[in-house]
């Protein structure tokens, strides 16, 4: 009997792929815990943990329907530590005449494999991962011709062809978006409700990554793994969020506290990320809960949230089949400085980067304005090198997979990409930290101070980054404000002189 050996990646863990559909004993399924993957970036901790518990997890499941896996741990004998290398050596040894293979979402992974299969001296076949709501060419088709590709467009294209909160061909309220609604600060810390955690002892896990010399950053206790690592509790985690956290999502998705690192964030990336549920169930579940509470859930509240996943997250998928390899290496402002050290630490006076990288650090996660607003808009105004603020990311949150992160940073966040994403770069001072939430209110510097001991270095920075980049964002149409506000300024060198002091001294603010 002809045998086929399939491969299964750590984030291609999809029980509902027609894959699983049938028992079939000449078929294999090939899972393997790498140093390839645990060492091409300095990950997370509870990162590593997260996929290699998820992905025995989903092999046992799948051994317990009948199917037959070949399951390598990292500490394995025979394990080769490379796919590359595990294949090849698999189908000489077990003489299979088939490999077949889901579409990988990372470039990298999708060169790796593509090198393999001409290797190998049997045929090999690619399929399509069953997860996303469009496919890799979709949105490079979608704005053909096109300079910038706007999110908005793709998104109401989107709701149109899911029909997503919609009423014929028009939203169902007759509004497409209500962001404006969706950035408000926390006011009442009454509102919050405690995260549903699935808390697991991955202590042989952590045993095994130390005794092998994985190195990681952040911390875990092993006792008590937070994230869910199943379908099953990623979809107790989805049930709760509409139950108990979307009644408030849409509000407060913007707010930054002290209060809860959660707040009503839904917890579901990293579930979405290694497949264990699909966007089109998220969205179509969120959407039928609020269809029968609309007299609690505002269309706000799920609207925001199914923006996020129908819209940016499909969007950003496309962004970066339509944009890599090369989007890797843009870098528009053409940034040169190092991370500063207490990135890795949280060590720093200023309490809203010390609250969202000790966070991060803790926990593995922090959400998107923290991401985008706090960590990401320093790096931006202190003029980080892209590759530096690409590691970082990269490695430090639990959800983050190249195909997601780096059209975030090096594109959202960085604006490295000269606007292919976003159509201005997403710098604030002090001002909009303040109000979003507390973390000014018991910091070391003065958020309403530009210069002078304790003025807070957003300020300054922020200033300097208009001032030194003038030539590459004066003409943009949704910046002129700001250098008019600018030759206005009295005090400009006094501003850049401290801007220039902050920047020297970016490892002990």
């Amino acid at each position: 009997m002809p045998k086929t050996l399939r491969l299964i990646l750590g984030d291609q863990l999809n029980s509902k792929h027609s894959w699983f559909s049938e028992v079939d004993p000449s078929i294999t399924y090939l899972m393997m815990e790498m140093r390839q993957e645990t060492d091409y970036v300095t990950h997370h901790i509870q990162k590593i943990v997260g996929f290699f518990l998820s992905m025995r997890t989903f092999s046992e499941e799948l051994i317990e329907a009948g199917h037959q896996v070949l399951y390598f741990t990292l500490d394995h004998p025979e394990n080769q530590q490379n796919l590359s290398d595990q294949i090849q050596w698999l189908v000489q040894k077990e003489c299979f005449d088939r490999f077949e293979y889901q579409l990988p979402d990372e470039y990298r992974l999708d060169e790796l494999v593509n090198e393999l299969c001409e290797k190998l001296t049997i045929p090999s076949v690619a399929v399509d991962s069953e997860h996303f709501m469009t496919s890799r060419e979709f949105l490079k088709d979608f704005f053909k011709g096109k300079k910038t590709f706007l999110m908005e467009s793709f998104y109401r294209e989107m709701r149109k062809k899911y029909h997503i909160l919609m009423d014929g061909s028009q939203p169902i309220t007759g509004q497409w978006n209500y962001d404006q609604e969706n950035r408000q600060a926390l006011k009442d810390r009454k509102l919050l409700k405690k995260a549903l955690i699935h808390r697991k002892d991955v202590s042989s896990i952590v045993e095994m990554l130390e005794k092998s010399g994985v190195k990681t950053l952040g911390t875990i206790d092993p006792e008590n793994f937070p994230w869910p690592t199943s379908r099953q509790e990623s979809l107790e985690v989805l049930e709760y969020f509409c139950k108990n956290l979307l009644e408030c999502f849409g509000a407060y998705q913007d707010a930054l506290t002290t209060w809860d690192p959660y707040l009503f964030h839904s917890r579901l990336s990293f579930s979405l990320n290694t497949k264990m549920i699909s966007p089109l169930e998220v969205v179509q579940t969120v959407e039928q809960y609020w269809y029968q509470h609309q007299d609690r859930i505002s269309i706000a509240q799920v609207e925001g949230f199914i923006r996020q996943i129908l819209g940016w997250r499909e969007y950003m998928r496309g962004i970066y089949w339509a944009k890599m390899p090369d989007f890797a290496e843009l870098n528009f402002f053409g940034h040169e400085r190092k991370l500063p050290d207490w990135f890795w630490t949280g060590k720093t006076k200023m309490n809203c980067l010390s609250q969202s990288i000790g966070q991060t650090l803790e926990l593995a996660y922090a959400h998107h304005i923290q991401r985008l607003m706090v960590t990401g808009n320093f790096a931006l105004l202190a003029g980080i090198h892209p590759d530096e603020v690409d590691r970082w990311y990269l490695g430090i949150y639990i959800d983050a997979i190249e195909w997601v992160e780096i059209t975030n940073t090096r594109g959202m966040s960085q604006f490295a990409d000269g606007g292919i994403v976003g159509t201005k770069p997403y710098v604030s001072s002090a001002n909009y930290i303040k109000k979003q939430g507390n973390y000014c209110d018991t910091c070391a510097y003065d958020s309403g101070k530009k210069t002078g001991p304790g003025s807070c270095p957003f300020n300054s920075l922020y200033w300097h980054f208009y001032a030194r980049n003038r030539e590459n964002l004066e003409k943009n149409p949704r910046i002129g404000m700001m250098y008019r506000t600018w030759d206005k300024m009295g005090n400009k060198q006094e501003v850049l002189n401290q801007a220039e002091f902050y920047l020297k001294n970016l490892d002990s603010l």
